[in-house]
């Protein structure tokens, strides 16, 4: 089964992603401690929290994929579902960690200058996290998954993060002490931000909400077959990587039961080729 295929493929995008973060906050934290910089180790720290995030989206994905069975006769798709708000509150508690320190160090009167070689390794290290962030966002786009959306605004945040570590770094070769704690500040807004938006898609998902926009053009396309007298009621509902669609349509009342089953039948093929849903129920009504 095609979802079943996409989830499979989204192990691939979550395996990028732990095996990046582990390289990179390895590298951040040892880099770090020996260049003394305060940012590239909070950097490491941070990329070390999402890999338990990834885990976590990898985990989603391997439940996912489990066939129906008695307690689940629509499968396990939302288990993705899951695994991103998991991944919603680690980005929340690292960006709430990461504007902390970075108060904190408003009353640090240190001044302790890092080597500008751990600057130079965090843009390196941003521009890494950057391609896998455009690997797993279209990925998440081609394959239709929400963990692997989530992952990659995980993935485009912690970029961000490596860029503010490369700012602070630098601006305190140039003295510009104070210039570390802002950026520190603004990138943990930022973290918190994105962990928000994939928080409310994730609850809009598993409480069964669907986007406006997209159910109207539904509609249009199940209003455009010449058939249809009208269509009475539409709901649609996200189950992990799928979409749910029920549909109650008014058909003329002559029509018989072979004529009716092949109106439903064309349905579910403009569905399916417009907007790939493969989860249909049609109710007709005669009139």
């Amino acid at each position: 089964m095609e979802s079943y295929e996409n989830l499979k493929a989204g192990e691939k995008g979550a395996w990028l992603s732990i095996i990046t973060y582990i390289f990179l906050s390895v590298s951040k934290l040892l880099i770090g401690f020996l260049g003394n910089s305060e940012a590239l180790l909070a950097d490491g720290l941070n990329n070390s929290t999402d890999v338990v995030a990834s885990i976590a989206v990898l985990v989603g994905l391997k439940i996912a994929r489990k066939p129906p069975d008695k307690n689940h006769h629509y499968g396990h798709f939302r288990a993705e579902t899951i695994a991103s708000l998991i991944a919603a509150f680690i980005m929340i508690s690292v960006g709430i960690q990461v504007i902390i320190e970075g108060v904190k160090s408003l009353t640090d009167e240190s001044n302790v200058v890092p080597d500008m070689f751990t600057g130079w390794v965090a843009l390196i290290c941003s521009i890494i996290m950057f391609l896998v962030y455009c690997y797993n966002i279209n990925l998440a786009k081609k394959i239709n998954s929400q963990s692997i959306k989530a992952a990659a605004k995980d993935n485009l945040s912690d970029s961000l993060v490596s860029i503010g570590a490369f700012i602070g770094i630098s601006g305190s070769q140039f003295g510009f002490f104070w210039l570390d704690t802002v950026t520190a500040i603004l990138v943990g807004i930022i973290i918190i931000k994105t962990a928000i938006e994939i928080f409310k898609e994730a609850v809009l998902e598993l409480t069964d909400g669907f986007e406006i926009e997209e159910l109207e053009q539904i509609r249009e396309t199940v209003s455009n077959n010449p058939d249809i007298k009208k269509v009475k009621s539409i709901k649609a509902r996200m189950h992990g990587n799928q979409t749910f669609v029920d549909i109650i349509i008014v058909t003329d009342q002559t029509l018989n039961v072979f004529e009716s089953h092949q109106i439903t039948e064309e349905i579910e093929k403009s569905l399916m080729e417009k907007h790939q849903i493969q989860n249909v129920h049609i109710h007709i009504e005669p009139q």
